[in-house]
């Protein structure tokens, strides 16, 4: 079977340091390369020779991918993607960038893998949905968190009736402020917690009721440093009132509470809260390949149980790949991406507050 060769736009921290060591273990993928913008794609008004110490800089980051992983450096996002060495693209640039290149990435027929958020906004989300499916290709969205064993393993444990009925479904993820540079902070850039951190929280929602869920409040916090909401919360409860037969029918009617933040202190974590006892998963979005997770069962007495290592990145690849392969589930995707930007711009819509 002949390898999917996919090369990756920008050598961007996440590429290195999880993307590529579980692409190794994927055995029906091959690192074709990675690009690195020219001086008309970086967009910051600089002329080629003004460009050059920075393209210098930019090809000794790409360097490393290809003495650690192979491949070869491409001088220009445009290039790699009209490669006909290229199949796929991975896109971890900042969010503003996303919809320009998966846009020009599917366009030229290649499929693509783009880091969450897949766009900025719901019309630019339909729009290149649309696009891949009328060309036959892959979109996927990057929330690998969602292929990870320990989320199994809690489906399991709630229809197995561990916790008895369900009554609430509760995310947090957040962590420190990390430096002014950074992207999160640069509306221009595609920042914000929602977009970013919140986007983790209104996903667990969606895998634990089946995604039939609407934003009934949210709240988006803004702070004097940046034009960026820094931290959030909302509430969530199920579209219909049906005769429930199954637990996800059952989570789809309770209310589910979220909060995020890029401000706050470290938080990583579920809890599902049920009439008999409660699932609480400390390390639910960003456990690293090699850690061991532990999922904690308390009713009147306490279980933990203990998840076996397992590599996200790498089911996500796998599933990206079974994308191209199935129509089925490259139209499943597309609807995941579309239900998850909908949600997006619910909580943007229904937010209480304003720019303080």
């Amino acid at each position: 079977m002949k390898k999917i060769r996919i090369g990756i736009l920008g050598a961007s921290d996440i590429a290195f340091r999880r993307f590529l060591p579980a692409l190794k273990s994927v055995r029906t993928f091959e690192f074709a390369g990675v690009a690195v913008a020219d001086y008309r794609e970086w967009g910051a008004g600089l002329d080629e020779k003004s460009y050059e110490p920075l393209l210098a800089a930019k090809r000794e980051k790409a360097q490393k991918f290809i003495d650690n992983y192979g491949g070869k450096i491409y001088v220009g996002y445009e290039n790699l993607i009209r490669s006909e060495d290229v199949d796929a693209v991975y896109i971890p640039l900042p969010p503003s960038l996303h919809f320009r290149w998966c846009q020009e990435a599917l366009s030229a027929g290649k499929h693509v893998l783009s880091e969450k958020p897949c766009t900025t906004s719901l019309k630019d989300t339909m729009e290149l949905v649309d696009l891949a499916q009328t060309k036959g290709l892959a979109l996927y969205e990057n929330y690998a968190f969602g292929l990870h064993r320990q989320i199994f393993k809690i489906r399991e444990l709630i229809e197995e009736g561990k916790i008895g009925e369900l009554r609430l479904i509760r995310s947090a993820f957040g962590f420190p402020y990390r430096s002014a540079a950074d992207f999160r902070y640069d509306q221009k850039m595609g920042g914000g917690a929602l977009l970013d951190c919140g986007g983790y929280v209104l996903k667990a929602v969606q895998l634990f009721t089946g995604g039939d869920v609407e934003v009934v409040t949210s709240a988006l916090h803004y702070t004097d440093r940046h034009d960026v909401d820094m931290y959030g919360s909302a509430v969530l409860i199920g579209k219909n009132q049906v005769e429930a037969q199954t637990a996800s029918q059952i989570a789809s009617q309770i209310a589910s509470q979220i909060a995020f933040g890029m401000d706050n202190s470290y938080k990583c974590e579920l809890e599902i809260w049920g009439s008999q006892a409660c699932i609480f998963a400390p390390r639910i979005f960003t456990p690293p390949a090699e850690m061991e997770t532990q999922i904690i069962v308390k009713g009147q007495s306490e279980e933990i149980i203990k998840v076996m290592p397992d590599d996200q990145f790498a089911h996500a690849i796998e599933y990206f790949g079974s994308c191209i392969e199935n129509p089925e589930a490259r139209e499943t995707a597309g609807k995941e991406i579309l239900a998850q930007s909908r949600l997006v711009d619910e909580m943007a819509a229904k937010n209480i507050l304003r720019l303080s």
